[in-house]
């Protein structure tokens, strides 16, 4: 098949190290690695950590990357992941035996469980459009200031995913969050498209 991008996280080492990688779990998925996990007894917070690019935040940045963009993208993101976690939804019936059967870390109460929204998420971010300017107004000024869009999609393997459809009420507040705490972001969006077409990281 043709290459539809490259990827950040294969390519072994360098050739001057003169060493031989040896990676015996090469071949695993995702979901694969988090079933060895739960086998070898890892805690489960460390199993159902989201997937995260292997250099780092500089691919969520579009554009220049430089230091200032790094503090904006560090502070949007966690924003944004502190409220996946802290937010709690009941769930119970299918969704309740679903969620559980996939190893989600979840409380029981009254034939429901509590769940968080990170814990259902297969992976989250945001993405900081750095090339692109947007007008706002805060208290009675003009601002001109970069968008971020947040990304969250529900996947098993990570081959295939949706977006992930977050509570109004969610998204709200994360927005509110980001717009006023961070400085240089004055517009939040969401990215509601799935893989395929699109790929979960934009870069």
């Amino acid at each position: 098949g043709k290459v539809i991008k490259s990827h950040h996280n294969v390519g072994g080492l360098p050739k001057e190290m003169n060493l031989k990688l040896c990676e015996p779990l090469k071949w695993l998925f995702k979901d694969e690695v988090r079933r060895v996990g739960r086998s070898m007894g890892m805690p489960e917070h460390l199993i159902t950590r989201h997937p995260f690019p292997g250099p780092g935040l500089a691919v969520r940045i579009l554009g220049a990357i430089t230091p200032e963009k790094v503090r904006i993208l560090q502070e949007a993101d966690d924003i944004f992941i502190r409220g996946l976690r802290d937010y709690k939804v009941r769930l119970n019936g299918e969704e309740a035996r679903s969620v559980l059967s996939a190893g989600v870390p979840a409380q029981m109460t009254d034939g429901e469980i509590e769940v968080s929204l990170y814990g259902q998420i297969w992976q989250a971010g945001v993405i900081l459009m750095s090339d692109i300017h947007s007008v706002g107004v805060m208290g009675d000024e003009r601002t001109y200031e970069n968008p971020v869009a947040l990304r969250a999609v529900t996947s098993s393997d990570a081959m295939t995913a949706d977006w992930a459809h977050l509570p109004y009420d969610f998204m709200a507040g994360v927005s509110n969050d980001i717009i006023n705490k961070v400085k240089g972001v004055n517009l939040v969006c969401y990215d509601i498209s799935s893989k395929p077409p699109s790929t979960i990281e934009w870069e």
